[in-house]
């Protein structure tokens, strides 16, 4: 059975009324990337209290941690960033989740990525070994102009770093964005390591982001191939309908809705069952 979370801010910057919205989907989890207009990095500990407080009265659980991890230059410093990751698995233990989302460092524009894989690898390396030390586990997203961009690059850094504490998560539109075909090109690369789904479809031509279904993500055929393997993890709603920002993304409570209804005609029509 897949289990339906969602990025909730996409919903609204208020928490009750992020939860009123999974409430009405019947969805019982979320990926926690924001409340109150601010990132989940820089909550403060009584905030977390708070957040884990509400969740808990709501019997809504925390799937994933959104952080921003690896959402800076790989020129950029790198220390600091490691201490962040320390906060944010601060925040992750307190709200009861193994997972945190992270990415793979930006390249520089119009510079081939190789020339950065060794100071990628070591960066990873060193932020796995943080996580593996408190029995976390890193899940890296695909996304536009970081190493880990197209699948090959993907499935390098998920090889390399070969730990169970590194795994994959696979966007569709993330992939259809950097140019992919996401099944065709991109699922077997990835599958072998894939631990947690996003859900988003995309546009090839205009790069435009869509309901699950209504674009070039190929989400029937990858739906249809996560029944054969009786997956059995987090598929996650990150619709983007609205603003598609390079930090995150906003859709609205009608147009999450629109999302989250979209994906689970899919499952209905490939007979998934989810809770």
């Amino acid at each position: 059975m897949i289990r339906l979370t969602g990025f909730a801010d996409e919903i609204s910057k208020d928490l009750t009324e992020q939860l009123d919205v999974l409430e009405s989907e019947s969805m019982r989890f979320l990926e926690l990337r924001g409340v109150w207009g601010k990132n989940v990095s820089t909550f403060t500990d009584d905030e977390v209290s708070q957040i884990r407080d509400t969740l808990q009265a709501r019997n809504v659980g925390v799937s994933c941690i959104g952080s921003p991890i690896g959402k800076i230059g790989i020129n950029d410093p790198f220390e600091p960033h490691l201490e962040l990751l320390g906060r944010v698995l601060d925040i992750a233990e307190a709200l009861d989740t193994k997972y945190v989302r992270i990415f793979s460092f930006y390249i520089p524009k119009g510079e081939d990525p190789a020339k950065y894989r060794n100071e990628v690898m070591a960066r990873m390396r060193r932020m796995v070994e943080l996580a593996a030390s408190r029995d976390f586990v890193l899940l890296h997203e695909n996304e536009s102009g970081i190493y880990g961009d197209v699948a090959a690059r993907c499935a390098d850094i998920l090889s390399t770093i070969n730990s169970p504490h590194l795994r994959a998560i696979f966007d569709p539109a993330n992939f259809v964005q950097a140019g992919q075909r996401p099944f065709a090109e991109c699922w077997d690369l990835i599958q072998p390591y894939l631990e947690y789904m996003h859900i988003k479809d995309a546009v090839m031509e205009t790069r435009k982001v869509v309901p699950a279904g209504e674009g070039d993500g190929n989400l029937k055929e990858i739906v249809g191939r996560l029944k054969e393997m009786n997956f059995s993890g987090f598929t996650s709603l990150e619709p983007h309908l609205s603003v598609a920002g390079r930090m995150s993304g906003f859709s609205g409570p009608e147009l999450f809705k629109t999302a989250v209804r979209a994906f689970k005609k899919l499952l209905d029509d490939a007979g998934i069952a989810w809770s």
